[in-house]
C-alpha cells in the first residue's frame, strides 16, 4: 500500500518548523521515519504536511553536565549504542540502543521520535521512566519547558506534546558508581516489538530505586513497592510470589499466562541488576 498524498517541507531550523506546525493542522514532524514510515504506507498515519527535522544540527548535540547527560532528540540509537560504556552513570542507555530493533533501523531511528511517537511497546517510554528522565520541550514562541517521562506518556501513540510543540531533548540522570541496572525483553524473534519488557535501576547510594515494567497499552507502569524491598533486601525480595502479587495489584485480571509472563520480565530484569 502507499501512502495517502500529504505535503512536505525541510526546515532549516526550530522557528522555522514551529511555524509549519502551527499552520497546518493535522502536520507531522519527521525525523528518522522508523516508526512513522510505516504507519503512512499503511495509511494508519495521514498527515497533510510533514515536515522534516531530520538535519537539525541542534537536535543532534549530546552534553555531559556534573549530573546528567542532556541527549539530543535527533540522536539516533546507533550514536548511543557506539557510546556504551562512556555514558558515564547512564549505562543503561547504551544497553538499550543496543537491542532495539536491527543495526539498519537504529542509524536512522531517534531517541525523541520514540518517546514522541510513545508505541506502548517501545523501549525508550520505558527506559527513560526507570531511569527517572526529563523530556526537555520547545513551546509555542520558542520556550521551553521540562516534564518527567513517567507523565509525558499518557497511554498508547498519546503524549503530554501540544500539537505546535517540539521534543527537543532527553534529559538522563547520572546514577552513582554502585547503581546497577536490569533489563529484559521477551520478542517472538529478533528485533521485533518485544511482548513483554521490564526495567530496573537501583542506586543504594543515592537511596534510589525504580522497577518499571513497559509493553502496556496505558504506558509504562512503577512498582514503587517491590523496588524499594529489592533496594533494602536485594534479590530476596523479588521471588516468583511476591513478583506475581505486584503484577496483580497493578494490573488486576491478566489471565494466568500473561501474568506469569510479565512477571518473570520483571524478575528476570531484578535478577540482572542485583547480579
Amino acid at each position: 500500500m502507499k501512502a495517502a498524498a500529504f505535503d512536505y517541507v525541510r526546515v532549516r531550523d526550530l522557528d522555522e518548523a514551529q511555524a509549519a506546525l502551527a499552520r497546518s493542522e493535522g502536520a507531522k514532524l519527521l525525523a528518522g521515519g522508523q516508526s512513522l514510515g510505516p504507519m503512512l504506507n499503511l495509511r494508519l498515519a495521514r498527515p497533510a504536511l510533514l515536515v522534516d527535522i531530520s538535519r537539525l544540527d541542534a537536535l543532534k548535540t549530546i552534553t555531559e553536565m556534573p549530573d546528567a547527560w542532556r541527549i539530543g532528540a535527533g540522536v539516533t540509537h546507533a550514536r548511543l549504542e557506539d557510546l556504551g560504556e562512556r555514558l558515564t552513570g547512564a549505562r543503561l542507555v547504551g544497553t538499550v540502543a543496543r537491542g532495539i530493533a536491527y543495526r539498519s533501523v537504529r542509524t536512522r531511528g531517534t531517541i525523541g521520535g520514540s518517546i514522541a511517537h510513545a508505541d506502548p511497546a517501545a523501549d525508550w517510554p520505558l527506559a527513560l521512566v526507570a531511569l527517572g528522565a526529563t523530556v526537555e520541550i520547545r513551546t509555542a514562541g520558542g520556550g521551553t519547558r521540562a516534564q518527567a517521562a513517567e507523565t509525558f506518556v499518557r497511554g498508547a501513540f498519546t503524549t503530554d506534546l501540544a500539537a505546535d510543540e517540539i521534543v527537543t531533548a532527553v534529559v538522563v540522570p547520572k546514577r552513582s558508581a554502585a547503581a546497577r541496572t536490569g533489563y529484559f525483553k521477551f520478542c517472538r524473534k529478533a528485533g521485533e516489538y518485544p511482548l513483554v519488557s521490564a526495567a530496573v535501576v537501583l542506586d543504594p547510594d543515592r537511596d534510589a530505586a525504580r522497577i518499571v515494567m513497559g509493553a502496556l497499552p496505558t504506558g509504562p507502569r512503577d512498582f514503587p513497592g517491590l523496588a524499594a524491598a529489592v533496594l533494602r533486601d536485594g534479590a530476596a525480595a523479588a521471588s516468583e510470589g511476591a513478583i506475581e502479587r505486584a503484577v496483580d495489584d497493578a494490573l488486576p485480571g491478566l489471565d494466568p499466562v500473561e501474568r506469569r509472563m510479565r512477571a518473570s520480565a520483571v524478575r528476570r530484569a531484578v535478577l540482572e541488576a542485583c547480579a
